[in-house]
């Protein structure tokens, strides 16, 4: 392809930003428009859970680049106006405002929407967390309340409860695992981070699912669970997962299944490529179709997108890897751990809150986990690559 040639990106957040600079850097030369759904120019989502939300930060040191080097990117950005069909044939993608862009290559990076739980009815005081309006909100609502619930206890519902304890408020996290990340991480690290919550005031109402909102005048007052249990909340967020923000496609020809279906190369059509937590990709290591949600992942995808737009041949291979920080606990996850895996600890002990875990399944090295210990579980990553290297990871 060209370096002259015009280039799309419909989603204007990390991944799509990424890519964006990824071409320039690589020499595109060609008219580049970045379209985003929201009015805010490129953020970073990580610390809208912990440092936004807290009050640590005011939303500008939020952005991912300051506005000289948005500049100096010398693209358009297109603001507040989200995509709503794309003519693959064409390149073409038509949006909210009956606006008509076209390019000789389209990137879809319109990342992911929070799911909703089925019983909300319309309460006020039931929050989601996914963009900048929903940390601001939320952390207004936290300025007015005194007792949270949190329903989701993944990586997001755990850093929010986390972030609201430090606030003071009274804090429960409810969710159908047996601790935070259990079905991700096992019983060692899911263990203490339950322990950790608990040591901090947070109260632990898992192993339940959510059977109704309880509201009174319009506006939620609890949450019940499914063994009759009422939680009283003044206000509750739900973080119960997400799902690739893919309506927008469904006439588009493209290939939608958790996500845009991608090759190894992230091309999900002629001219038409995914890139963060829309795409979902063959990773040809593991020999699976793959799609991440983390901020790393759509940083490391976006190099790889856009060599290919400008020629390369490469494919996407990456070990995956994401963190989380609760209370003072960083915690860093290497590959793909299961639940069930066989875990040892290689470094450091559980008991002094600085250790690392690793993780096998059937004599191989499927992950490595880092508690406060970064450096130790960076090198321990290679465990991992080798033992790709050798053979694909086995599955679950």
């Amino acid at each position: 392809m060209s370096e002259t040639h015009d280039v799309l990106v419909v989603g204007a957040s990390a991944a799509g930003l990424s890519t964006a600079e990824a071409l320039r850097r690589n020499g595109h030369r060609g008219r580049l428009t970045l379209l985003g759904a929201e009015e805010h120019v490129p953020y970073d989502r990580p610390p809208l859970s912990k440092q936004v939300l807290a009050g640590d930060w005011q939303p500008e040191r939020a952005r991912l680049r300051p506005e000289q080097m948005l500049s100096d990117l010398d693209a358009e950005f297109v603001l507040g106006d989200p995509a709503v069909r794309l003519d693959t044939a064409q390149r073409t993608v038509h949006t909210t405002s009956d606006r008509t862009l076209s390019a000789d290559t389209v990137v879809v990076a319109t990342g992911v929407r929070p799911r909703r739980l089925p019983v909300e009815h319309d309460l006020t005081g039931v929050h989601v967390l996914r963009t900048l309006d929903d940390a601001l909100a939320l952390r207004a609502g936290l300025s007015r309340s005194a007792r949270l619930v949190v329903v989701g206890e993944g990586v997001l519902g755990a850093e929010i409860a986390a972030t609201a304890r430090k606030l003071g408020l009274d804090v429960t996290l409810a969710g159908p695992q047996s601790a935070p990340l259990a079905n991700q991480l096992g019983p060692l690290v899911s263990g203490t981070l339950a322990d950790l919550h608990s040591e901090h005031g947070v109260r632990l109402a898992l192993g339940h699912l959510v059977e109704e909102l309880t509201g009174e005048h319009g506006r939620v007052t609890g949450v019940r669970l499914d063994n009759g249990e009422s939680l009283p909340a003044d206000l509750v967020v739900v973080a119960i997962g997400a799902e690739p923000a893919t309506a927008w496609l469904r006439d588009s020809g493209l290939t939608l299944d958790d996500g845009v279906v991608c090759d190894a190369r992230c091309q999900a059509a002629p001219g038409v490529y995914a890139v963060g937590d829309v795409a979902r990709w063959y990773h040809p290591t593991l020999r699976t179709m793959l799609r991440l949600e983390n901020r790393t992942n759509a940083t490391e995808q976006a190099q790889v997108v856009a060599a290919n737009i400008l020629g390369a041949d490469r494919t996407y291979a990456p070990v995956p890897y994401f963190w989380t920080d609760q209370f003072d606990a960083k915690v860093q996850v290497y590959g793909r751990p299961g639940a069930d895996d066989d875990t040892t600890v290689v470094e450091g002990d559980p008991a002094d809150r600085r250790f690392v875990v690793r993780f096998e399944r059937s004599g191989h090295v499927t992950g490595i986990v880092g508690w406060n210990m970064p450096k130790q579980a960076r090198l321990r990553r290679r465990e991992i690559v080798e033992a790709l290297d050798a053979a694909p990871l086995p599955t679950t």
